[in-house]
């Protein structure tokens, strides 16, 4: 691998241990170091306490290369997001030993499989986080894929998640993966084939794991025998599992772990129901009914409620819900179906029109801003609903990647390959458009004033001037 730096890292490196801080708690202030899991500490997407960059240019075509602090090249192909841990940024990636891995880019969603079925590795990659050079490499499995993907996707979609000194990757059919912090191999676990198919094809798996204290939970929703899992993290052994079958169809989204004095539960966004479960037993705590058909966003937490939201098909809700409800909490005012905002038992506030399909939305401050696949940022009042704004945000810009925020800004990556810098607030206001080079599948981590993007080809780490 060969790795380019442009300038050095000036903001001293407060902690620059070798291992992660212990429980990722939902109300765990957001000015931590690490990033890590999918969506950063608690889920929320946030990371606050250094300035962040606004403007930056990653594309030597399109003028100088500027605000990058290094590049680094990616092997195979990807949509896993970038992780934070100590001096580590953490990638998963799939390598294909013959050719180049298909991808399809740009509009025309297709349901089709990609031609993507020779043998592969899939990897886990470690770069130091201050310099970009590759520190470790380690393979969780290789073969032939057990089950296709989609055109869109790869075969390494999910992110790896980091508790303590341990590292967990999960490739949905290629197996649950545990190492230490320098890629050695502690177990590994194999649930099975989980072919997560729609139009009788194979879509692909996509659902990261989350951890809590020692536990780990995998959804693996297969139509033909979906269900849910919760292992120890020390050792891999299954503590809990529960079936799914009269609840879900099919589901892309990571578990979303809460912890509240009186429980905790861990909520799984799917089609046709969307449920939480006691996080200690499985027991079913609420669910609720409907949604978006294909159920990809990851719930997460902000001002004490859960919030989730999902698209595809005739609806696009947006749920926020009550840590403590119990029960069957579908909304049933008849207001619902014209989209208009319904408060019911265990729902703080919903409406049936508005929630996004790929990306998942990030609240912050008092606004929830959701990017859509067609290009279009939406913004809620995050306390009662209120729609804010409806605005485009570019030709072809596409948010397939979650959305992520700190220091006043929100950062839309978009398949377009552009990084769009929104200015936080109830006024639509874009403060800059910065090129990336490639497509940005993968949501963008940020820790101490610097953002890590990853390309379809590229690892990237980007910082504000002097910072």
């Amino acid at each position: 691998m060969q790795t380019y730096r442009f300038k050095s890292l000036s903001v001293f490196m407060l902690f620059t241990m070798s291992f992660c801080a212990e429980a990722v708690e939902p109300d765990v202030d957001t000015d931590n170091a690490d990033w890590p899991s999918f969506r950063g500490v608690g889920a929320k997407g946030i990371a606050e306490g250094y300035p962040l960059p606004v403007s930056w240019n990653a594309d030597p075509e399109q003028g100088q290369v500027k605000g990058i602090l290094w590049s680094a090249k990616v092997p195979g192909l990807g949509h896993s997001s970038p992780v934070v841990c100590g001096n580590q940024v953490l990638v998963a990636t799939a390598i294909a030993e013959e050719g180049e891995a298909p991808l399809q880019v740009g509009r025309g969603g297709r349901p089709d499989a990609a031609d993507d079925n020779g043998t592969q590795s899939w990897v886990v990659i470690s770069y130091d986080k201050t310099t970009g050079k590759e520190l470790w490499r380690s393979v969780a499995h290789r073969g032939t894929p057990r089950a296709t993907r989609h055109a869109k996707a790869t075969h390494a979609n999910t992110s790896v998640a980091v508790h303590g000194d341990r590292l967990v990757a999960f490739f949905g059919s290629e197996g649950l993966h545990c190492f230490d912090l320098q890629g050695k191999r502690i177990w590994s676990r194999d649930l099975g084939v989980i072919n997560i198919s729609k139009y009788g094809i194979g879509w692909g798996y996509a659902s990261s794991p989350a951890i809590h204290k020692d536990r780990i939970a995998v959804i693996c929703d297969d139509p033909s025998e979906p269900f849910v899992a919760v292992l120890r993290l020390s050792d891999g052994q299954e503590v809990w599992r529960r079936k799914r079958d009269d609840d879900c169809e099919r589901s892309w989204g990571t578990p979303a772990i809460f912890s509240h004095p009186a429980r905790t539960q861990v909520v799984i966004n799917g089609w046709p129901w969307i449920v939480a479960y006691d996080f200690e037993n499985g027991n079913e705590l609420w669910r609720i009914h409907g949604g978006g058909d294909n159920p990809v966003p990851t719930p997460f937490e902000a001002h004490g409620s859960i919030f989730i939201t999902n698209a595809h098909g005739a609806q696009s809700p947006i749920y926020v819900v009550e840590p403590d409800a119990s029960g069957d909490i579908t909304p049933t005012d008849d207001r619902e179906q014209s989209g208009k905002l319904d408060k019911s038992d265990g729902i703080v506030w919903s409406t049936m029109k508005g929630g996004s399909y790929m990306s998942t939305p990030v609240v912050y401050g008092d606004y929830l801003y959701l990017g859509s696949s067609s290009g279009i940022l939406r913004c809620f009042n995050a306390r009662n609903g209120e729609k804010i704004y409806e605005k485009r945000l570019g030709s072809g810009a596409s948010m397939i990647a979650s959305l992520v925020a700190g220091d006043g800004k929100i950062f839309c990556a978009s398949e377009n390959g552009t990084v769009y810098v929104v200015a936080a607030g109830p006024e639509f206001r874009v403060q800059a458009r910065n090129s990336m080079g490639q497509p940005c599948f993968a949501s963008p981590a940020i820790s101490q004033g610097v953002i890590y993007l990853r390309t379809t080809g590229n690892l990237f780490a980007v910082q504000a001037p002097n910072g």
